[in-house]
């Protein structure tokens, strides 16, 4: 049988108060008992010092000798009574042995311990007092201990403290499970509402939350990651599809333009030219570099993209860049404008990485700024930092639109051209490059009308 967490929780709380109430109850009852007991023996013990003295004044006012109470045995009870003046009669307290019965287990033995009279049977753990006349024992007076409550009295003493004990033990058990009932469902139901949302969760419903109590406790942090969770994977299921979506389009594309190709080939409605072979060869390289980026940014997320990293001087990295974009800006109809400083730039990197995030710099400023426009690069070193500045002319980008640049496959196509072509993943993974080199890149508004990118990574040396 499968126990629910309050249930268990319940029971938990249930059965420990059970055994506190029973174990106080039992230890309740043989403490009571032994003190009690042990009252009534030392009480009795109190009257067996009175009865040694008024059984030793018997003995010698019956002449030395036992005879009369052998004939006798009802003078036993008078002799036990203590002896005090008449006029201190009405003064003298009845002792609590006397109320308990403790008298009626004395016993009177002679001097060779033959029983004479008082209780019958005197047990081994008996207390004797001894009768002393002249110096000399004539007999012993003894008393049995009580070894349980016996008497009216102490009976009904007993058995009131013991249904005290009991009536207390029960109320606290009926006490622990009011608080146990109240437990489990107050403090678990936010529990047991995070539970049922991770099964929605679990199913596929991302847009399921949980209540946020106002407290500072673990369950209120509970829930708050939770909807945390909940909020990520609802975000990253949205990014998942849409992804999805953005591949096959970028995907169709190029292959609707090569199977069109084909088939006017095939039909012979175009002729086999290098024209067709420029065609065809342009839409497989737009292909290439679309897998190949989207190989690259699978590699970033696992962190097994490789680096190489050593020394190296950046302002020759980017010097390299731009100088191979040379042919490409002039035939984009846009200036560039270099500048870098007259001392090395040096940090720590993979240069092959680092010319890479350079490439997809310049490429993106290519594609996406008018003819007859300018790209301006300038390095410097601001501090423990080198930081290097992109920055082209319009069009621009829409300032609630930046931070999504670095996002895959977005493009901003309201205001920057696509006619160049591309498939959005090229900043993505100059974010992933900057990132393994410990640096950061963020994209701002440019003063020349465009785009600006500032790139900052750690310097070396």
């Amino acid at each position: 049988m499968k126990l629910s967490l309050t249930a268990r929780l319940f029971a938990a709380v249930f059965s420990t108060a059970m055994a506190v109430a029973l174990a106080m109850g039992v230890f309740t009852h043989i403490n009571l008992n032994r003190d009690f007991l042990g009252y009534l023996n030392e009480q009795a013990v109190n009257r067996l010092e009175l009865a040694q003295a008024s059984v030793t004044a018997g003995y010698r006012e019956n002449g030395g000798s036992w005879d009369f109470l052998r004939e006798q045995p009802e003078l036993w009870g008078r002799l036990l009574r203590p002896r005090v003046p008449e006029a201190q009669a009405p003064a003298v307290k009845t002792s609590p042995a006397d109320l308990t019965g403790a008298t009626r287990r004395f016993t009177l033995l002679d001097a060779d311990r033959q029983r004479i009279a008082g209780f019958t049977q005197p047990s081994p753990q008996a207390i004797e007092r001894p009768i002393l006349v002249d110096g000399v024992t004539v007999g012993w007076v003894v008393l049995t201990p009580f070894e349980s409550v016996s008497s009216g009295a102490e009976k009904r003493f007993a058995d009131a403290q013991v249904r005290s004990a009991w009536a207390v033990g029960v109320a606290a058990v009926l006490l622990a499970a009011g608080v146990a009932f109240w437990a489990s469902r107050r403090l678990l139901r936010p529990v047991r509402r995070v539970a049922d949302a991770s099964h929605r969760l679990a199913a596929g419903d991302y847009g399921t939350r949980v209540p946020v109590i106002a407290s500072n406790d673990e369950i209120a942090q509970l829930s708050a990651d939770f909807n945390h969770l909940a909020l990520t994977l609802q975000r990253n299921e949205a990014m998942r599809r849409e992804f999805m979506a953005d591949v096959s389009h970028e995907l169709r594309t190029p292959l609707g333009v090569l199977h069109g190709e084909l088939e006017a080939l095939e039909d012979g409605v175009r002729s086999l030219d290098a024209q067709a072979l420029r065609s065809l060869q342009g839409e497989v390289a737009t292909l290439h570099k679309l897998v190949d980026d989207l190989y690259e940014l699978s590699l970033a997320d696992v962190g097994a993209l490789s680096y190489r990293k050593a020394d190296l001087d950046l302002r020759a990295v980017i010097d390299g860049a731009a100088g191979a974009f040379g042919e490409r800006l002039s035939g984009s109809g846009l200036r560039l404008q270099l500048e870098l400083p007259d001392q090395p730039l040096p940090a720590f990197g993979d240069e092959r990485r680092l010319r890479q995030l350079f490439n997809n710099l310049l490429e993106n400023s290519c594609r996406y700024t008018d003819a007859g426009g300018a790209l301006r690069i300038s390095a410097r070193r601001e501090g423990a930092h080198a930081v290097i500045d992109v920055q082209d002319t319009a069009p621009g980008v829409l300032a609630e639109q930046l931070p999504r640049l670095f996002e895959r496959f977005f493009r901003a196509d309201a205001s920057r051209s696509r006619r160049g072509g591309g498939a959005g993943l090229g900043l993505s993974i100059c974010q992933r490059i900057v990132e393994a080199h410990e640096g950061r890149i963020e994209a701002r508004p440019s003063p020349l009308g465009g785009l600006w990118l500032r790139v900052e990574l750690p310097s070396h040396g």
